[in-house]
């Protein structure tokens, strides 16, 4: 069995509680088939363990066991059996998971024996090989270990933390929205579908109890998502009058210190003026939709925002225009320090360069600067500022996590980290790497899109390129 979505009770592997018989047969089966992705012992590997943590499908049962190796778990890696495997081997294998669900023993075996079903076995190597060659090829720095937190989310992009620990996920191309339920041991979690059919929803936050989504024209509501997220909740529309364009249309969205919503519109275009119009700007509002009010303006597209820890101060992204080349303009690190301000777009780009045709009879005195460039065509997406205690205080704590998801149009490929931007008194010092890999030679393994921090200060890193979310702790002294 490849990807699943199955949760077990936490109970260990009981041999004895299979026949004679049919142990052996099923030992083989595992081993051959499912154990690359899910552990010699179940414990999870490239895939959910099968043990030690509770159930979200079904019931760890023969019938639903083998109702889902038959026939997979759509939305997820793990495909449907029945044409590799036959009845009798599907419920052979049925019966010994049920069997890891009735003691506390665990297996004596940990290697996959020789395959009885080639090809199979070979696709499964293959996988485990490939994922302990992704991890491997990460660079961290010292003390730092970085793991597959999730898999099988499709598009993943923003994503927001609740007061209990799951991590609601925005897409893009998939039109849903994902639950990451944390599993018995912290370090990874489960995919469910919350909702699907959505319109490019990137967007999450939460605000009294609720998951706000943003999509392209509108906003939508979960009530009590914690309560609600694994039964396909009903949501509500958010009554708030928004830009219908798809260039740059998606809608990031976050809760603020102020109790009320931030919401951006993108610039229809890569370029054009958009200053009499609702587009490029940064949005509040009351979290009913009401009271609608500006921001800030001349804001490209900014797709990642966070308020300061102390001064409550709104930092962001934001992409800069492409066709000028390769090397320019610098995608841009701002900073709100009073309403209203204007960040230059259409007229100035990353501070000093002026438009070659918005920017004539302008100057870049005129707009605000940006806080940092951060590179032409780097695509910044997500920022956090870390307020954890896990990470070591005097290099992280109040400093800010970009993800960089990578240019598109530039010869040379750039960007795909993740960096940290320090600051002293709310000015940036340095922005070096902290993720690198993502961009091996020539090859893209994940482009970046948002970071957010677990309660217990690790931090996740959400990849719309593999469908993941990767986890980065801190083990060093």
């Amino acid at each position: 069995m490849k990807r699943t979505a199955l949760q077990a009770a936490a109970v260990g592997i009981a041999f004895a509680s299979i026949t004679a018989q049919a142990a052996p047969a099923a030992d083989k089966l595992y081993l051959d088939n499912c154990a690359a992705c899910h552990g010699g012992k179940m414990e999870g590997i490239l895939g959910p363990a099968l043990t030690d943590h509770a159930w979200t499908i079904g019931t760890p049962s023969k019938a639903n066991l083998v109702k889902v190796i038959s026939e997979g778990v759509p939305g997820t890696d793990m495909p449907a059996w029945k044409q590799t495997l036959n009845g009798e081997q599907i419920g052979a294998l049925a019966d010994f998971i049920v069997a890891a669900n009735s003691s506390g023993k665990k297996p004596a075996t940990a290697t996959p024996a020789a395959a009885a079903t080639p090809a199979a076995a070979a696709a499964a190597a293959t996988k485990a090989s490939s994922g302990s060659a992704l991890l491997s090829g990460f660079k961290l720095p010292k003390g730092f270990r970085i793991s597959v937190y999730a898999d099988g989310a499709a598009t993943a992009r923003s994503m927001a933390v609740s007061s209990n620990g799951v991590v609601y996920l925005g897409s893009r191309k998939a039109g849903k929205i994902y639950a990451l339920v944390p599993r018995a041991d912290k370090q990874s979690a489960d995919v469910v579908t919350v909702a699907e059919g959505l319109d490019s929803p990137i967007g999450v936050t939460l605000l009294n109890g609720a998951l706000y989504v943003g999509e392209i024209s509108r906003v939508i509501r979960f009530d009590n998502i914690d309560q609600r997220y694994a039964k396909k909740p009903s949501y509500e529309v958010v009554k708030v009058d928004l830009p219908k364009d798809k260039w740059h249309g998606e809608k990031m969205i976050r809760s603020g210190p102020d109790g009320k919503l931030y919401i951006p519109v993108g610039a229809p275009c890569n370029i054009c003026d958009t200053d009499d119009t609702k587009s490029a700007k940064l949005y509040r509002m009351n979290a009913d939709g009401s009271q609608l009010e500006e921001v800030a303006r001349g804001i490209r597209n900014t797709v990642g925002y966070d308020f300061h820890p102390t001064t409550k101060q709104l930092w962001f992204t934001d992409n800069g225009r492409d066709e000028l080349g390769d090397n320019t303009p610098s995608c841009e690190l701002n900073v709100i320090t009073k309403p209203r301000q204007h960040f230059g777009f259409p007229y100035c780009h990353g501070g000093v360069v002026a438009d070659p045709e918005f920017g004539r009879g302008r100057t870049c005195d005129e707009f605000e600067p940006p806080a940092a460039k951060l590179g032409p065509h780097v695509a910044p997406l997500g920022m956090t500022f870390y307020t954890g205690t896990q990470f070591p205080q005097q290099t992280y704590r109040n400093n800010i996590f970009v993800a960089e998801h990578g240019s598109w149009n530039r010869e040379n490929k750039i960007g795909y980290t993740v960096h940290l931007i320090t600051l002293n008194n709310s000015k940036v010092v340095s922005d070096t790497a902290f993720i690198d890999g993502f961009l091996r030679g020539d090859e893209v393994v994940g482009r970046p899109v948002d970071v957010v921090q677990l309660a217990d200060g690790s931090l996740l890193v959400s990849d719309d390129y593999g469908g993941r979310v990767f986890r980065v702790s801190y083990e060093g002294k």
